[in-house]
């Protein structure tokens, strides 16, 4: 049985279907990101983890997003973390590439998500895009090494996945992986100890080859663990085996309770 790690299913068409055809393909467990979307509206991670045991969620709030959020919701996003459902803080970090919110503001939300991940004892789940010198220091001064987590779709060099790793961050590879043009982060992987690699979809987005260009979904992080598998010269099953014990231990997952 395989994890997938991170995916979003919030716009799925038929979440019920897609969680199916996961399991069908080996999935039997996935981390689904909670977010902030809306005044008030988290998306439906809690719902679904609530509706099916397979299902764990995350809460957090997005880079993109938090300059939007009122205060009265991230006190709830805080109490929502308290739940027994929810597995860990985010996916929360640092978003240079679009600057949906302003660079200050990103970062104070994320000192912010790091205490709240601190005081609910959970890991957290963080999102680097063209920040990681910014996201690297922000850790290290909050002593996020102190309740772990997961550098989400990992995307950077083998200097990159050392420091991670220095801290006692688990890395989380996508369907980037798979993509010709991804030689550096395939090289980071084969620096990644076998204890603290994870395989995500990141689903809707980064469908891994032979599925590139189509929507994404959890079922298809088979693919993924296909090639780690490959770039770390280890039988599948064994790399199966190393990346669903990972997420049992960093997420708190009770796979019996998957499998009722």
């Amino acid at each position: 049985m395989l994890i997938d790690a991170h995916c979003h299913l919030d716009d799925a068409p038929d979440a019920e279907a897609t969680i199916g055809r996961a399991k069908a393909a080996g999935v039997g467990r996935l981390v689904v990101n909670g977010l902030w979307r809306s005044p008030g509206h988290f998306g439906n991670a809690l719902e679904l983890a609530a509706a099916d045991r397979s299902v764990a969620a995350t809460i957090g709030i997005h880079p993109h997003d938090c300059a939007k959020v009122p205060e009265a919701d991230w006190a709830r996003c805080a109490e929502i973390a308290a739940d027994p459902r929810v597995v860990a803080v985010g996916e929360t970090g640092l978003d240079f590439h679009y600057d949906h919110s302003p660079r200050g503001r990103q970062q104070e939300a994320l000192r912010w998500s790091i205490a709240l991940a601190r005081r609910v004892k959970k890991p957290l789940v963080v999102h680097v895009r063209e920040a990681a010198p910014e996201v690297l220091r922000i850790l290290q001064e909050e002593r996020a090494g102190e309740v772990g987590g997961q550098i989400h779709c990992f995307s950077g060099d083998r200097a990159e996945a050392r420091a991670y790793l220095d801290l006692g961050f688990y890395l989380s590879f996508s369907g980037i992986v798979t993509f010709k043009s991804a030689d550096e982060v395939r090289e980071a992987a084969k620096l990644t100890p076998a204890d603290r690699l994870l395989v995500e979809t990141d689903s809707p987005y980064l469908a891994p080859l032979p599925y590139r260009g189509r929507r994404n979904e959890p079922a298809f992080v088979v693919e993924t663990a296909k090639k780690l598998a490959q770039v770390l010269e280890m039988p599948f099953e064994a790399l199966a085996e190393a990346t669903r014990e990972n997420a049992v231990r960093l997420f708190a997952l009770n796979l019996k309770s998957a499998e009722a």
